[in-house]
């Protein structure tokens, strides 16, 4: 072993100190990301792996001792033939796209209403957080004790005004939609601002400026200056609230449970009855991977329709 001497004193040189420096930076990098890698490939990518393994099994627990007996694509052609999971997929597009055009058209006005510096709206501001951290189980029961005909603060008024009806909005079958929509907007509107008005907190002020300067009014510089500008944030904002809004679940599950009927059943209340209550371990597992892909298939849509915007932006 090579000595390294300080002074008069020699330190024993090991053979791993004769790499480079960049390779030793990269194994201690490897290092720190390797508990991480080892996490995510354990706790996401495993049970996904098992779940595409499973969806093409017939793999029901309450039958057969739960033997797998494999089927193909069976349970995928299920979804399209069973037409429970097609009004879930229904229900769940609707459901996205309802409130997540809602959270936004809100967001950005909360956005640019918040957007100047002052201490009413700090104190807003604070207010705005506040759904947020409530979890969606309890923002559904919260609404749930609020509509409830019998006790519900709101719901016992609007029952006897005969403006819900007798049974409440949550058991109506042209109500109950509209009003799990406005439950997700309430929880999630602050969100979407607090995302926009950080992009709007980042935008370069002399921009601005010079456009306020060439005689642009108020409109022209929203439109031709802030909102190209804004499009990455735009992006997140909506990237992230159409991943979490389509897998919806807790908010609907504990003030409807999908019903009455069909009228809010979505699909991945549908999957987890389907997985839980059902132990259809094979048909739940199609159910959740025909989640996942609709999800990659909006996100890309949404990559590819924000790019177009920034070019003919910066092509103006």
């Amino acid at each position: 072993m090579a000595t390294t001497s300080v002074g008069s004193i020699d330190f024993p040189q090991s053979k791993a100190s004769g790499l480079r420096f960049a390779d030793r930076r990269k194994l201690f990098l490897v290092a720190l990301a390797l508990p991480a890698v080892i996490y995510v490939v354990l706790v996401a990518l495993w049970p996904l792996a098992q779940g595409i393994w499973y969806s093409f099994f017939d793999y029901n627990l309450l039958r057969g001792g739960g033997r797998r007996t494999f089927v193909g694509l069976a349970n995928y052609a299920e979804l399209w033939t069973d037409s429970t999971a097609r009004r879930a997929l229904v229900n769940t597009f609707i459901f996205t796209f309802a409130a997540v055009t809602i959270e936004f058209v809100f967001g950005l006005c909360l956005a640019l209403l918040l957007w100047r510096e002052g201490r009413f709206n700090r104190i807003c501001l604070a207010f705005l957080l506040i759904p947020v951290t409530i979890t969606p189980v309890v923002v559904g029961l919260i609404f749930r004790a609020l509509l409830a005909v019998d006790y519900g603060f709101f719901g016992y008024y609007l029952a006897e005004w005969g403006i819900s009806g007798p049974r409440g909005f949550l058991a109506s079958t042209t109500a109950a939609m509209p009003v799990v929509i406005l439950i997700d907007v309430w929880e999630w509107t602050p969100l979407v601002a607090l995302i926009l008005l950080a992009g709007l907190k980042s935008l370069p002020g002399d921009i601005l400026e010079a456009a306020s300067a060439d005689g642009a009014t108020a409109v022209q510089r929203f439109r031709l200056v802030v909102l190209p500008l804004l499009l990455p944030t735009v992006f997140l904002a909506l990237v992230l609230r159409v991943m979490d809004a389509f897998r919806v679940f807790d908010t609907i599950f504990v003030t409807t449970g999908g019903g009455p009927g069909d009228t809010t059943n979505s699909l991945m209340v549908y999957g987890v009855k389907q997985g839980l209550q059902f132990f259809n371990i094979g048909f739940a597992s199609a159910i959740g991977n025909v989640m996942i892909l609709c999800i990659v298939v909006l996100c890309a849509a949404f990559t590819l329709l924000i790019r177009r915007a920034d070019v003919r932006a910066n092509e103006r």
